[in-house]
Formats: C-alpha cells, structure tokens, sequence
C-alpha cells in the first residue's frame, strides 16, 4: 500500500484565515513535512475557484505549485487530482510537464480528467460542453501527450485538438513517459480510456505505460468498478493487473470520537461562514459519514476493506493540515504501518 497526501491549497476552503502572505510557507511546511514522512506522493486539485460555491477565498494555480514543490521538496512524487484536460492545451501541458518533471528529478505524476466544475469552467470562458465531448477531448489530449512524452514530437488532426509537430524536447526524464492517472468512474468512456492507456497511444501494446485509475465510493462502488475496467481490459487486451487503483480518502482522525467531532465543528464553523445552510449540511454528510472518520482502529479497517479488493494507493485529505498537523502525524504513526 503506497500512500499520498493532499496538500491544502485554497480550493476547499482549506486556507480560510490563514493570511495571503503566509499560505505558500503553510503549503511548503506541509510539503516537506510529507516529504520527509512515509507519504509516497503529494497531491493538489485543478481548480480555480473553491468549492461548493465560488467565494473570493484562495485558490492556488495547480501547476504553478507542481513546479515549485518540485524545487523545493526531494523525495516526493507530484501529482494532481485531477488536471482538467480542457483548462490548457494538451501539447503545451504535455511541455510544462516535461519541465517539471527535469524541475523535480523524473518525480511528476500526471492526473488527468474530463472535468465537471461549470461554474469555473463558464467563469474562465471554456464554454462547457456535454459531458461525451468533454471525454473525447480527453482521449484526444492524452494521445497527444504520450506523443510529446515518447517521441518528442506530437501529432494530430483531431475533432477537438489539431497539432502538427509540437516539439516536446527534451522528454521527460522517467524513461516511459509522465506516469497517468485517469481520474473518474464512468463505465463506458472513461474507464475504457484507462484501459486504451494502459496500452500504449498507437494501441498496439508495443510500450507499456505505468497507468493508474483513481476511484470514489464504497468498498462496494469499488469493487463494481473494478469489474467494469477488467473487461475492458479484456477486449483492448490490456493487462488489468498493470493498472493501478487507488482511492481518495476524506480523513478526519483523532485518537478518541470527541477529537475527531471537534475537528469536524471546526471545518463546519468555517464552512458556516459562505454557505447556505442546506448547502452546509449536506458538505458536512462529506466529513461525517467519511469511512475514513474515527480513530485510528477505525480508519485502518476502512482502509482495509478496499485494499482487500485490490485499492493499493490511498491518497488522504486532511480538512484541517494547514492549521493542524496532530492528525497527519497520528495517521503517520497508527494507520501506515498497520497498512504497508
């Protein structure tokens, strides 16, 4: 079992009186903290404004703090969850990544999704088109980066993105290319494109890619996912056990219930301050009814009940990380060792 963290970047309303000025140093410690930690990965969200509602709280630009935490940290791999496929162009997010990953030593991860945010999406001026189009441009865009990434250059006359000879040089420093993350459920498209991936972009299995798909649910949602890659990985004839599956957790431990309910009330206080009751209540139901809420004991068996069906990279967020790190340290110290 490999694990990540999410590093709190503004986007869940995660930084809320933490001052401007001081937010890049709150992400930073965290960072290093993780990096020095037994965490395999550090994760931050793509969006531009926070979430459940739009509010004029930070958000930090997730790529921008992909290269910088690849500066600034050693050890720690780079991820996000997920990159919108349609906030950048694919060949020139396809040349960022390269970059960082020379940044960061050969340590990005590149989480990669069809995107569902429409508020943001409308407010930056993308439009925002059904959901089967939003899917096509990211088959098209992941093609062109695995291009970029294996050949230096990339091509493509597609439905949604034309490119014609965009330079990736030099390539990535990890030998196959930027690892994938395909973030999503979806059982017809999104999941095929996970298989497909797997592949190779020519189709032909002749490369193999370190491919990984991501999940939400319960242990039951999981399972029934999983089925769904397997045969799609039968038909593209991809092999299923190549494919990672991991999973985010919503993690708020303590080492008695009462500690876990008083960092719950301390999000729901700062949650209170921009959203309409009902809008509050039902965010809450993300924290309370989280598996990954309890004690330690409680949290492994969670846990455990998706690495039992073949989870084997958990990737926690810790509502309260930029003002306490008690349970960060205590998930470090009761859960990681009981799981790895």
């Amino acid at each position: 079992m490999k694990f990540g963290l999410f590093v709190p970047q503004g986007w869940r309303l995660d930084l809320v009186d933490i001052a401007p000025e001081h937010h890049w140093d709150t992400m930073l410690g965290i960072a290093k903290h993780a990096d020095a930690g037994p965490w395999e990965s550090i994760w931050v969200y793509d969006h531009f404004h926070t979430t459940p509602v739009p509010t004029e709280e930070a958000t930090h630009e997730a790529w921008s703090l992909m290269a910088a935490f690849g500066a600034a940290t050693e050890r720690v791999r780079l991820g996000q969850m997920c990159t919108c496929m349609a906030y950048r162009n694919p060949a020139y997010l396809a040349k960022v990544a390269a970059t960082i990953d020379h940044v960061s030593g050969g340590r990005v991860e590149m989480g990669i999704g069809g995107g569902w945010y429409e508020h943001e999406w409308r407010a930056y001026g993308f439009g925002f088109p059904r959901a089967g189009v939003r899917l096509a441009m990211l088959d098209e865009g992941v093609d062109i980066m695995r291009q970029a990434w294996t050949h230096g250059v990339a091509t493509i006359d597609g439905e949604h993105y034309q490119v014609d000879g965009a330079i990736c040089r030099p390539l990535p420093l990890q030998q196959d290319g930027i690892p994938l993350w395909i973030a999503g459920g979806g059982e017809k498209v999104t999941l095929r494109i996970a298989a497909k991936h797997a592949r190779g972009a020519d189709g032909t299995g002749s490369r193999s890619y370190t491919t990984h798909t991501n999940f939400s649910g319960t242990p039951e949602v999981f399972e029934h996912k999983s089925e769904v890659l397997a045969g799609h990985c039968r038909d593209l004839g991809t092999d299923f056990d190549s494919i990672t599956r991991s999973m985010n957790f919503n993690v708020v431990i303590g080492t008695t219930q009462a500690e876990v309910d008083s960092k719950i009330d301390r999000v729901e206080e700062i949650y209170g301050r921009f959203m309409a009751p009902d809008v509050l209540a039902d965010r809450m139901k993300v924290f309370r009814d989280s598996p990954t809420a309890g004690t330690p004991e409680q949290v492994v068996e969670a846990i455990r009940s998706f690495q039992d069906l073949g989870m084997s990279y958990a990737i926690g967020y810790f509502p309260e990380a930029a003002y306490d790190l008690s349970g960060v340290e205590l998930f470090e110290k009761e859960v990681v060792p009981a799981l790895t």
